[in-house]
């Protein structure tokens, strides 16, 4: 889920090409890219021009992806690929883009639950954290849900590889009932930006990436509330739900957690300003 500020590559490329290949490309037309680049906004052209020049095979190529970029498309759908937790996410046009603060969740999630064997990544968008962590924590049964459908397709591309499985449906809806108290890691990237602040976001979010994935409902945590509500029933005795909320949130969602009857605590990176609470089931009843 989104902070209430933009973290797409425009102010921090999540990668760069390799330096033992060089570019096929003229100076002149790097040069060129730079400046259109600069000229539409981009914070760190130079880094975004080489991205691009890395993965375009033609001039027009190139032209067709500055233009794209230029236009506001998040850098990201721009290439096809984000770079999350040390690993290249595949990223479609209308699908949201995983942050980098994300792997924040990541981190707290392994750290809590190393030995988990079943994992559900739900509001998985492109599936970036499930994936993420089945690579950290190794042979896992690996479950991703969306409620919308253009997501749930560019997981697929994510989350296939991994040996995992991918869900149509709101939340809980979506999972296949056999994974009712056995799931060790739940990591709900659940939308949390307060529906008045929505238009207040940077266009890159606001107008490419699904509002279904941003708005969080009056005082963002609408969707929070209704993940804790049923995280219970699916959570295994000792598993864990994770969500990523604000630090002004961070209160409110506490206290969610605690009324679903889970062990919460808040887990802070002011490095990435991100917050994670990180809520346990208890024993079995």
């Amino acid at each position: 889920m989104p902070p209430l500020s933009s973290p797409t590559p425009s102010s921090s490329p999540s990668s760069s090409p390799s330096s033992s290949s060089p570019s096929p490309f003229s100076r002149a037309l790097r040069d060129a890219v730079v400046t259109a680049l600069r000229g539409a906004g981009c914070v760190f052209a130079e880094d975004e021009a080489e991205l691009i020049l890395a993965g375009a095979r033609t001039p027009d190529e190139v032209t067709d992806l500055v233009e794209r970029r230029a236009a506001g498309l998040p850098l990201e759908q721009v290439l096809g690929w984000a770079e999350f937790h040390g690993l290249r996410i595949v990223v479609e046009p209308g699908v949201f883009v995983p942050r980098r603060r994300t792997e924040f969740l990541v981190d707290q999630a392994v750290a809590q639950a190393p030995d988990a064997s079943v994992v559900v990544d739900l509001c998985c968008g492109s599936g970036a954290v499930g994936v993420a962590l089945a690579a950290a924590l190794g042979r896992v049964e690996l479950h991703a849900a969306d409620i919308d459908p253009a997501a749930v397709r560019c997981a697929a591309r994510n989350v296939g590889p991994a040996g995992g499985r991918v869900h149509t449906g709101d939340l809980f809806e979506a999972l296949p009932g056999a994974l009712r108290g056995r799931v060790g890691v739940l990591a709900a990237n659940v939308p949390y930006v307060p529906t008045a602040q929505v238009a207040l976001l940077p266009p890159e979010a606001r107008d490419h990436e699904p509002r279904a994935a941003l708005d969080g409902g009056a005082d963002g945590l609408d969707v929070l509330r209704r993940v804790t509500a049923g995280a219970g029933d699916w959570l295994a005795p000792g598993g864990c739900l994770l969500v990523e909320t604000s630090e002004r949130q961070a209160p409110g969602a506490l206290e969610a957690f605690r009324r679903a009857g889970l062990t919460p605590r808040l887990a802070v990176s002011e490095e990435l300003c991100a917050n994670v609470v990180v809520g346990t089931a208890g024993p079995m009843r």
